[in-house]
């Protein structure tokens, strides 16, 4: 069987790690409709001085860009033409899409009157154009729905086979007119991305001097926007390693340490556009000032410098541990810099104070709990995975 066909793992899905999943996620699902009933101010820190919490700056804005995976695997595959790296978009997409899908979610609870949150897209007679968070709102719940379109071929393939004849006629048209129209959705799944993870930056310039100098920066769409590719092939890098592990599958090795070359060359960019930055706006004072600041700035800086030497040193690449641990650094890096970005380094002034309440952190577990859990689900019952078992490789 040809290594490169995706195809359905099989195997048991409720197995304990799986209860586990889906009772954390059951646990947050009673946390959101508390919060529903008693409202965010009894449920969250949050506050008048910090309107952004836990919900925005973990499962929107570093849950979005570790679900750029699809967005930076579509700008190798159909932007350069890099087809050898077709095997992973799929599970690149699928983590898009739970990732994304999660991120509406938690917009939707986030907001101080959820049940009203359907007219943003339908209200257009009502928008305001000049809305950085418009243009979040739009791109976001529009790419969720790109997302999951481009993920159709996997589901429609394993029921283009359905033993009902008239199912597998309806299916198999589906796909047929799918096909033609995937360009076009390719295309609107590197445009709205592009778009969207930009304005993420935007928003923060409009916190003015609220916003620490380290980071307030007209520069900040772009940089949102390198740090999400430089995160997306982060995270592919770790799904597949985890894939490999979990799944018993032989790693892609060989792909993987390609796709690393494509990821220290966006992390220079990153590192080279965040340096200049901050040496044209002189603040070399406050890069070594050695205060939280200062220390958090290095912090995002080392933990991009380790994996971008090592990425050029004989034979680290050819290790997939290596391949892994560069990996985990650069999302976590990417991660560190938006939290700095809307959390640290944003300070409303002396009166107001945040941390993230216990019912806010465990509504964002189980939310994670539950994207693994239907990650999980799909892979073992949809034709996404490449390659073969370790098993059969033996």
């Amino acid at each position: 069987m040809n290594s490169h066909l995706p195809r359905a793992l099989g195997g048991k899905i409720v197995t304990r790690p799986y209860k586990l999943l889906v009772g954390l996620f059951a646990l947050a699902m009673l946390l959101i409709a508390w919060r529903m009933v008693a409202g965010l101010g009894a449920t969250t820190a949050m506050n008048d001085g910090y309107p952004f919490g836990l919900w925005i700056a973990f499962d929107v804005v570093t849950g979005t860009a570790l679900a750029c995976g699809g967005y930076a695997m579509a700008i190798l595959i159909y932007v350069f033409n890099k087809g050898k790296y077709h095997p992973l978009i799929r599970p690149a997409i699928l983590t898009s899409a739970l990732g994304y899908s999660i991120a509406g979610f938690s917009v939707a609870i986030d907001v101080g009157r959820p049940w009203l949150i359907w007219r943003v897209p339908v209200y257009g007679w009502r928008w305001n154009f000049n809305s950085a968070l418009l243009e979040v709102a739009l791109c976001i719940m529009a790419y969720v729905v790109v997302l999951w379109i481009e993920l159709a071929p996997a589901f429609l393939e394993k029921w283009r086979n359905a033993p009902k004849p008239r199912l597998a006629s309806i299916v198999g048209k589906t796909a047929d007119r799918l096909d033609r129209l995937l360009p076009w959705i390719v295309a609107l799944g590197v445009l709205l991305p592009t778009m969207h993870q930009s304005s993420l930056g935007t928003m923060m310039l409009l916190a003015g001097d609220k916003l620490h100098p380290l980071w307030n920066t007209p520069l900040l769409p772009l940089e949102f926007l390198v740090g999400c590719i430089l995160m997306g092939y982060g995270a592919v890098t770790i799904e597949s390693c985890l894939g490999s592990l979990l799944f018993k599958r032989r790693p892609e090795t060989a792909m993987l340490a390609k796709l690393s070359f494509a990821a220290a060359v966006t992390l220079w960019l990153f590192v080279l556009i965040r340096l200049t930055d901050l040496i044209v706006r002189d603040q070399t004072e406050a890069m070594f000032a050695g205060d939280l600041y200062s220390t958090m700035l290095w912090l995002e800086l080392c933990l991009l410098l380790i994996p971008g030497i090592a990425y050029f040193w004989p034979g680290v690449r050819t290790k997939i541990r290596h391949l892994f641990s560069g990996a985990v650094l650069v999302v976590l890096a990417g991660a560190i810099y938006r939290f700095d970005t809307y959390l640290v380094g944003y300070n409303p002034g002396n009166n107001w104070s945040y941390f993230p309440a216990v019912p806010e952190q465990l509504v964002t577990l189980g939310l994670v709990a539950f994207e693994v859990a239907a990650y999980v689900l799909i892979v073992k019952r949809f034709p996404i995975l490449a390659g073969h078992s370790r098993a059969e490789t033996a």
